[in-house]
């Protein structure tokens, strides 16, 4: 792939994030927030590092080049949640394909609901409804309408007991089982020779 069709490629990535955040984030109200399926709490100093997607919900800005993701989150000193996104194309640290960096702030006292902006002009609304409050090694996250889902966890692979734990409470939340992707199993190293 020469230079030109990469970075073609990476403002193809970013646009279409962008907006398919801003349409989910805009399309309907935050009903998840008033029949109470946000976590209570998110303590970002806890939930900030690194994050490994372990599944999600198909979406057109994670097709293709894109097959396995990271998320890092960092605080800086006013309180703002620096946002790096990553893909790789085939498996974690295998063949990099695209980033993209946003800038969250949560949206109320209780850290559960970031609202992130993108290239400073696009912001959308990032809800946890699902974390291990206790040790914080795995998180569900979403947009307001539901249509985007997010399994994220501390490490590549997690535990098998522990996602169908998180599988079955999405499920009770509305969230279609059939529809999430596992993504880590398949993509954790490279094939054996």
């Amino acid at each position: 792939m020469n230079t030109q069709t990469k970075l073609v490629s990476i403002a193809a990535f970013a646009i279409l994030s962008i907006l398919v955040l801003i349409v989910a984030g805009c399309a309907s109200s935050l009903s998840l927030e008033d029949s109470g399926m946000l976590v209570a709490s998110v303590d970002l100093e806890r939930y900030a590092g690194l994050w490994y997607q372990v599944g999600r919900y198909p979406n057109s800005f994670q097709r293709g080049t894109c097959a396995v993701s990271t998320a890092e989150y960092t605080l800086d000193e006013e309180g703002r949640v620096l946002v790096l996104n990553r893909c790789w194309e085939d498996f974690y640290g295998g063949k990099y394909t695209q980033q993209v960096r946003a800038v969250g702030r949560p949206a109320d006292d209780s850290g559960s609901r970031l609202l992130v902006t993108f290239f400073k002009l696009f912001t959308a609304n990032y809800l946890v409804v699902e974390l291990d409050q206790e040790n914080y090694q795995w998180a569900a996250v979403t947009t307001p309408n539901r249509g985007n889902l997010w399994i994220l966890s501390r490490t590549p692979a997690l535990d098998e007991a522990i996602y169908q734990r998180i599988i079955q409470s999405l499920a009770t939340k509305g969230f279609n089982p059939d529809k999430i992707m596992r993504t880590s199993l398949q993509a954790l190293a490279p094939p054996s020779p």
